[in-house]
Order: structure tokens, then sequence, then C-alpha cells
């Protein structure tokens, strides 16, 4: 069951700014609040009769539309006070005025200029009128009145504005947001998708040529087919993450992931040899999924632009960091610095979150990637 204050902002704005109207209206009658009205002119005031009774439900009954149409908000509000100064009827519904000025400060789109101008018109005309009727108010007296409604009409643009910018922050950030997610699910689908794709295009290649020998044949077709099992099996976990209320949490690749990493890599048919020295620390952090992902994208390069090139991994566990290098040679396709980047720059930003150190370029035998992971990074 709903609470009463979500009821009551689930009501149309019209019938929720309608009280503030029937408010002033009831405290017009209210004895205690004579001598405290709201009006112009000093002319004396004659109490209520049938048209005072109109002319007050036409200067508060509006207010109901001060959000929904402010323009025609203030416009009947201002008529309404214009009767009641020409007739001295003075209430306390003359401040509806203020108020209907203030919400179209806040709330109108269009003709603003217009509007003031208007207004303006308005108010030097009654001012004259008044006069003419007696008043002793005075060109002062008139002055300070409006000064006063222009004041209320400045507060209003400026809520105005501060509601504009406010709202176009929130916009910068979503945009920001969504940005930065576009961003994380690109970097993930190139980290789970590249290397599995590479890795079996090469094995498929590779196959080609071993028709003649059907036991190497079923060897290639099945590391072909088990690198595509891996490439389902995180592709799922990846729409998991992806998937709201599935409740998926990042993945740490387990003990011993590199080594089928560097397997199923030699199996495309890279040579790689593999050095891994220390022992994990019991809480790493993101520092583990960073450090196989550099892997994972040193390997991938390997095999796209420096296949069949020697290719040296060394991940060293101690208990501020993990330290990764990927040394790959070179090879008649070219660099392994061949290629979009889109990978390196991940990683760059992955190691750079965690306050580690990133470096990838040619050396003099060919490529390296090396980096520094702090082993408390952000988990």
């Amino acid at each position: 069951m709903r609470s009463l204050p979500d009821r009551w902002r689930r009501l149309d704005v019209a019938v929720r700014d309608l009280p503030l109207g029937l408010l002033l209206a009831a405290l017009s009658f209210l004895p205690v609040l004579r001598g405290h009205e709201t009006q112009v002119g000093d002319l004396p005031g004659r109490p209520l009769d049938t048209l005072g009774f109109a002319i007050l439900a036409l200067e508060c009954l509006p207010l109901a539309l001060r959000r929904r149409l402010p323009g025609v908000s203030l416009g009947l509000v201002a008529l309404g006070f214009v009767l009641a100064s020409l007739g001295s009827y003075h209430t306390v519904a003359g401040t509806a005025l203020a108020i209907a000025l203030l919400s179209a400060g806040a709330h109108l789109e269009r003709f603003r200029r217009t509007a003031i101008g208007v207004l303006t018109v308005v108010y030097v005309a009654l001012a004259f009128a008044l006069a003419g009727l007696g008043s002793t108010e005075g060109v002062g007296g008139f002055a300070t009145f409006y000064v006063m409604l222009a004041v209320t009409w400045g507060v209003g643009a400026w809520l105005r504005s501060t509601r504009a910018a406010e709202a176009e922050r929130r916009r910068h950030v979503a945009a920001e947001t969504r940005a930065a997610e576009r961003t994380r699910i690109a970097r993930e689908l190139h980290d789970v998708v590249t290397h599995h794709v590479t890795a079996m295009v090469v094995q498929a290649e590779a196959a080609r040529y071993l028709t003649a020998a059907p036991e190497r044949l079923d060897q290639a077709l099945e590391a072909v087919g088990e690198t595509g099992r891996r490439a389902v099996t995180d592709l799922r976990h990846l729409l998991d993450l992806l998937e709201p209320g599935r409740g998926a949490e990042p993945r740490t690749p387990p003990v011993g992931r590199l080594l089928t990493l560097v397997e199923q890599t030699r199996q495309a048919g890279q040579p790689v040899e593999f050095t891994e020295e220390g022992t994990p620390a019991a809480s790493t952090g993101s520092a583990d999924l960073v450090a196989y992902r550099i892997v994972q994208e040193g390997l991938t390069n390997a095999l796209k632009h420096a296949r069949s090139s020697p290719t040296r991994v060394l991940v060293r566990h101690r208990d501020s960091d993990i330290t990764v290098e990927v040394a790959t040679g070179r090879s008649g396709s070219g660099p392994a610095a061949q290629g979009s980047g889109r990978g390196l720059a991940g990683l760059r930003e992955r190691v750079d979150l965690l306050g580690g150190d990133f470096d990838a370029g040619e050396t003099e035998g060919g490529f390296a990637i090396r980096a520094r992971i702090p082993a408390r990074g952000a988990s």
C-alpha cells in the first residue's frame, strides 16, 4: 500500500497547487490579518460583497495552474489584483500576485520578455488609475512596490536557471556514465572474444594442412571445439553481468587459468615460454584479473601479428604487487604493435585505475608488454 506522501506526489500538479489558493482565500477572512493585506494605492478599503467574492476567487483559484500554465495563472491573478486594487478590496489574497510572479519566473518557457513588458504597462496604467481615484501612495510607493514585484520575478528566474543547470549536469553525468559503460562493455567483449576467436582462426587454418594426418587433425579440431566452448562460457558470464537483476559478480580467473591460457595458445601453434614466480597473495583485489587480461592480450597479439615467433610470458607474484611481462619476437606478418590498439588502451586504463604502471611498445627484438599491478587495488 502506498504511503500518503507517495499518493500526494502521484496527484496531478494542478490538484497539488490548488490548496495554496484555497488557503489564501481562507486567510483573507481572518480578522487577525486585517491591516496586513497585500495592496497598493492606499485607498480606503471596503468590505467584501458579491463582486468582491468573485474578485477574491479570481485572485486565488488560478494558482492551481501556476506550474502547469504559469502564463495563464499570472494573467488571471494579475487581473484579479488590478480589479481588487481599483475596487479597494484589500485582502491577504493579494499575496497571490507575488506567488504567481515567482512561479511564472520559474516555469514560464515562452514569451518571458513579452510577459514582463505587458505586466509593466499594466502596472503603470494601474498606478495612474489609482492616482486618479485619490491614491496617496506617491511615486516612491508605486516604484517600491514595482521593485518588489521585479525582485520576485528575478528570484523565480534564478530558480529556473538553477533547475536548468542541474538538469544539464544530470544529462552530462548520464552521458558520461553511458559512455563509460559502453567502453567497459566493449573492453570486456574485446578481452573475451578476441583471444578465443583468434585462437580458433589459427587452429582452423592449421587444420587445413593436416588432412593427411588424421590423428593431428582430430587434435586440432578438438582444440577448436574446446576454444569455442570457453568462448561461449565467457560470453554467457559477460551477459549475466550485463543483465539487470542477475546478481552476477565479476569473475577472477581461478588458479591454473594462466597455464590453460598458455596451453591453448601453444595448441594454436605459437611457441610460448611461460614462467610464474612466487605465490599469489590471499587477497589481491582486481590485480589477478588484470594480470590475466594482460597475458591474454599479449598472447592474442602474438597469434595475430607474430605467428610462430617465440613468445615469453613472465608473471611474478609478490606481497605488494604482481608484475607481468609478455615479450614477442617478430615475424613476416609484421610487429605485434599493428592493430586497433583498443586492447592495449583498455589494459592501460585498468592498470592506471589500480595505481600501477603499464608500458607497451616495440623492443629491439619485437614487441613487449610490461605491467606492475598493486596487489591490493580496488576490488
